[in-house]
């Protein structure tokens, strides 16, 4: 195959995705970025720059990945959360846009200035996790997952960024008997196992473990909210994220345990997305 121009690549990649993403040009333009090896500013300046036939072959393999719905983080391998660039496996969730919530409003209640005791629970790629501890560096994190090779893509992530998380392999708080924390933090599983919208699409090229929580999605938030009044200080903060129909339960699974300040909080694009509250402190007037 002779070579031919980056820009009538990208075009290519455009009439092709049309229909079958939601944002066609840009994904063209990351896939044949990453199949040639340069950048999004070196295209820019020479959209006419010559590809040869090998890089044109792998940008033809990721449209036609793309063009089944397979996302552009699974492709790749990687997606950038927080600012950080995380590596993925077949084992990792790509993390999501909504995730950010989750760490803004657990960076409201963590300190800056104090050596806190963070848990994450069901890290996955790390993602979480490493962006606390990017914002909280005096933090101790401790994060946990039960599938082995996630756990080995979040290691992997937090030495590639040069962040220092210590990871556990568990179920949820299985590998954390005895220990409390003053900030519990988790994404995990809550998609209802019949979800007619996730038996087709991106959600296929995705890890089952880490989407679905049971018939009614909340199987794992019922563990979490069971057992987190066990491994909080008085006073601790716990934030747990749960799909946009999902917050009334969440938040009475709370109260059953007794916690206290439970509020939730909206997303973007304004639909209930986490929810957040406090272990009493004790000898309380």
């Amino acid at each position: 195959m002779t070579e031919l121009a980056a820009a009538a690549l990208v075009q290519r990649g455009i009439t092709q995705l049309t229909g079958h993403s939601d944002s066609p040009r840009r994904d063209a333009e990351v896939l044949l970025q990453a199949a040639c090896g340069i950048d999004r500013t070196a295209l820019a300046k020479n959209p006419d720059q010559p590809v040869d036939a090998a890089a044109a072959d792998t940008y033809f393999d990721f449209l036609s990945r793309r063009y089944d719905h397979e996302p552009v983080a699974c492709i790749l391998g990687r997606k950038e959360f927080w600012s950080l660039e995380l590596e993925l496996n077949a084992s990792t969730l790509v993390p999501r846009p909504e995730t950010e919530l989750l760490v803004e409003t657990a960076l409201e209640a963590i300190p800056a200035d104090t050596a806190v005791e963070i848990a994450d629970l069901g890290t996955g790629s790390g993602a979480i996790a490493l962006a606390l501890a990017a914002e909280r560096p005096l933090a101790r994190i401790t994060a946990t997952d039960l599938n082995p090779d996630a756990l080995s893509q979040a290691r992997d992530n937090a030495s590639s960024l040069g962040l220092v998380i210590h990871f556990e392999e568990g179920d949820w708080f299985g590998p954390l008997a005895g220990r409390r924390f003053d900030i519990i933090v988790s994404n995990p599983p809550y998609v209802r196992d019949n979800d007619p919208l996730l038996q087709t699409g991106p959600a296929l090229f995705e890890p089952p473990l880490a989407l679905f929580g049971g018939q009614d999605g909340l199987t794992c938030l019922r563990t979490l909210c069971t057992s987190v009044k066990d491994h909080l200080n008085p006073g601790g903060f716990v934030a747990l994220e749960h799909g946009h129909d999902q917050q009334d339960a969440v938040k009475a699974l709370l109260s059953e345990v007794d916690l206290e300040s439970i509020v939730g909080h909206k997303d973007l694009a304004g639909r209930p997305r986490v929810t957040t509250a406090r272990m009493p402190h004790l000898n309380r007037v």
